[in-house]
């Protein structure tokens, strides 16, 4: 076969004239959008070329394969027909893609005319093309979701259009695939071999897409352009169907429809599901049950409602004391619904009352939030940022029946992360609360309160929350790793000392010494060969070296240079923080040397400096810390455990780090939840954190198992469930089996 020779080639978007001709644009959007095509067309260079030579082998591979001579040569044909125009189709794709790029901004009408194929599907063969480009741009598309989302919402803004998705976004999987497909009909070729180049596009351009997505929207973000954005899933229009159908299903089936197991299920699908409907056929049952009469007054519209709720909020937002911001039950605000909707009316007119559908979602949400408030700890922090959102949250939850149906729902992910963070970083109960998660939580309520409600200030509202959010727990993850290595640096130095006191040791065995030396070596002497060990490792020369200086002060070999083995104790001693003098004074002693005559009467005794080693801080000791073991105090055999206590014991020790545990105060009962952070599988000694990542307890596994035993500790059960969603289950269930002391007032 023949080989070809590819000589240096000149970068495609270079000498090309980019600039783009659209008179609806303003110059900050031309210049935005001349941007990302730049951008486009600098990433595609390499990929492209990688895809056409990956298409080239794979026409070899299927020529040197073939069976017969004639597709031998049809496939070498082709292959050599694209070597030739190889420059040529380059240029068609990128010509194609810059079109779609003008195209922006345009009418649906005219988008939708410009992206006709020039080739109709006639026949068999067109539509397995067609069929092969629609498969690639889906996969890319579930591939790539979340960063195709955000990219469609900020072309949406520079356009003013709806979001773009398919084809109208000019470099999403589909419009690119298209545009390559434009570009192959400058060759002649069978559609099986369009078809094998589709194939190479879509894995070598189209799958890879990611880092171009990441590139573009981070450039876009960068320049002001929806730079708070995060992405979620919203519902299409066209599950309106299956919302319908769900909710006959629920109103037939309610007892089926609301039990915790379905409703769980339920919410972890993205699809809008009839909540609401299931809810309001539960609480209609209840009223039922309790005998209570439609009144006669004429309904409100759904203008006056929000007109009453924004009343309500301004007065309450006025209101400063703070014995007013506490949550409001269902029946209270019924009645100041009521208030505000018949203000300045006469006694002669006619009442305005909420509609069924309106005093159904009113009480529902009332109760939801009720849930929520349950689910918190004992604190006034979450309490009261959850009674300030109570009235804007319903605003929305009474004119969008998606706050119940949809999961992912902006406004309802808003109360659960509000809740929860409030609840674990404010009244945590670990120590003060973080001024700047207080101050953000604050700044965003006033928001939710002070502006107009829309699905645009709850997105941003979320992603500013969710934001900050993060930050945090980087925070708490590094402030954690630092506590980690800190304690792994502890145990590597316990198990050094260990090592050098069982090395000290057997040489006390044959060579005992007394008095200063004895003092040295216990003290001192012992932190400098665990140093050693540390930063050098047993087999290093370096320990080895300790060792025989060791052997040397106990008289086990000879001394062949006083003059190096004073100097050597010296700089031992010194590493271990021993002041210059005294190390010096120490040495001297050790091994004999005269004291200098300027010392005269001051010269230390043996017994003042055995005093000083004594109460020399030894080596990683702190204030408060047990004993290091030595020779003569070895380490005391573990407790005896229970059978019990050995079976938690074995469990605690397969545990992975991570794991979190709630220890219970016995006197007042409160539960403080404390993470696993890590244990030393040689010691047992464990580290537990608190949520931000500070040391809290240090406690050996053979005493965790024994406050789990005695009950004091609990290992916490692993929850899937959001505070949110274990107060809708709640809520579900309540509305089934309604407790009996339900006061009277909120049953109507």
């Amino acid at each position: 076969m023949d080989v070809e020779q590819q000589g240096r080639r000149q970068p495609l978007a270079s000498g090309r004239n980019d600039r783009l001709d659209n008179e609806r644009w303003s110059p900050r959007v031309r210049r935005l959008i001349e941007e990302t095509h730049a951008l486009c067309n600098s990433w595609l260079e390499a990929p492209l070329r990688s895809c056409l030579s990956d298409a080239e082998q794979r026409l070899y591979t299927l020529a040197e394969r073939s069976h017969s001579h004639l597709d031998q040569q049809l496939h070498m044909g082709v292959r050599q027909q694209l070597q030739l125009h190889r420059a040529q189709l380059e240029q068609s794709f990128f010509n194609a893609v810059r079109r779609r790029f003008g195209r922006l901004g345009a009418a649906a009408e005219d988008v939708t005319s410009a992206q006709q194929h020039p080739l109709a599907l006639l026949d068999q063969t067109e539509h397995e093309q067609a069929a092969a480009l629609e498969k690639a741009g889906a996969r890319s598309e579930a591939r790539h979701g979340t960063l195709l989302f955000e990219l469609g919402y900020r072309f949406a803004v520079l356009v003013s259009q709806p979001p773009l998705e398919g084809e109208t976004l000019p470099l999403g999987p589909q419009a690119l695939a298209r545009a390559f497909l434009e570009a192959s009909h400058t060759l002649d070729m069978p559609v099986r071999h369009r078809l094998l180049m589709l194939e190479s596009f879509d894995s070598l351009v189209i799958r890879q897409l990611a880092t171009l997505y990441e590139t573009v929207n981070q450039h876009l973000s960068c320049d002001g352009i929806l730079p708070q954005l995060r992405a979620f899933r919203v519902a299409r229009s066209g599950n309106d169907r299956i919302r319908t159908a769900t909710a006959a299903a629920a109103s037939r089936e309610p007892e089926r429809a609301a039990t915790p197991d379905n409703t769980a299920a339920a919410t972890q699908r993205s699809e809008p599901i009839a909540v609401l409907e299931t809810l309001r056929n539960l609480l209609a049952q209840q009223r039922a049950g309790y005998g209570v009469s439609p009144s006669g007054d004429r309904p409100a519209t759904a203008e006056e409602l929000q007109l009453a709720l924004g009343a309500l909020q301004q007065h309450l937002t006025d209101v400063t004391h703070q014995a007013t911001r506490e949550l409001r039950s269902a029946q209270r605000l019924r009645e100041e619904l009521l208030m505000q909707l018949n203000a300045g009316k006469s006694a002669e007119a006619q009442r305005t009352q909420l509609s069924p559908e309106q005093g159904d979602t009113v009480e529902l949400f009332a109760m939801l939030v009720e849930q929520v408030a349950q689910q918190l700890q004992q604190g006034s922090n979450a309490h009261t940022l959850l009674s300030d959102l109570q009235l804007p949250l319903l605003r929305v939850a009474v004119s969008d029946r998606g706050f119940f149906d949809q999961h992912e729902h902006p406004a309802r992910r808003l109360l659960g992360t509000v809740a929860e963070a409030a609840n674990d970083w404010l009244d945590g109960g670990e120590g003060d609360p973080d001024r700047s998660l207080a101050a953000k939580l604050s700044q965003l309520v006033e928001r939710a309160r002070r502006e107009p409600p829309s699905a645009g200030l709850y997105t941003s509202l979320l992603a500013d929350i969710e934001h900050h959010l993060a930050v945090l727990h980087r925070k708490a993850q590094v402030a954690e790793r630092r506590q980690v290595e800190a304690m792994q640096g502890r145990e590597r130095l316990e198990q050094a000392r260990r090592q050098a006191a069982k090395l000290i040791a057997e040489r006390f065995e044959t060579s005992p010494p007394r008095g200063l030396l004895r003092t040295l070596l216990e003290r001192a002497w012992s932190d400098v060969l665990a140093l050693t060990l540390l930063r050098n490792g047993e087999d290093s020369e370096v320990f080895a070296a300790r060792l025989r200086i060791t052997d040397q002060l106990l008289g086990r070999i000879p001394v062949d240079d006083r003059e190096l083995l004073l100097f050597e104790v010296e700089t031992g001693l010194q590493q271990i923080g021993m002041h210059v003098d005294e190390a010096n004074q120490v040495a001297q002693r050790l091994l004999g040397t005269p004291e200098p005559a300027s010392l005269g009467e001051n010269a230390p005794t043996a017994t003042g400096l055995a005093m000083k080693l004594k109460q020399h801080q030894r080596l990683g000791e702190h204030q408060g810390a047990e004993p290091a073991a030595t020779p003569e105090t070895p380490v005391l055999a573990a407790h005896h455990l229970t059978p019990q206590e050995q079976r938690i014991h074995d469990h605690l020790r397969k545990l992975p780090f991570g794991s979190w545990f709630e220890f219970i105060d016995p006197a007042s009962g409160r539960i403080t939840p404390r993470k696993l952070a890590w244990f030393s599988p040689i010691s047992g000694n464990s580290l537990f954190v608190t949520r931000r990542g500070l040391r809290s307890e240090e406690i050996s596994l053979e005493k965790l198992a024994h406050e789990i035993a005695c009950g004091r500790v609990r290992e916490a059960p692993p929850s899937r469930d959001s505070l949110l969603d274990r107060a809708m289950h709640a809520l579900s269930g309540n509305l089934r089996h309604p407790p009996a002391n339900r006061p009277e007032g909120d049953r109507s």
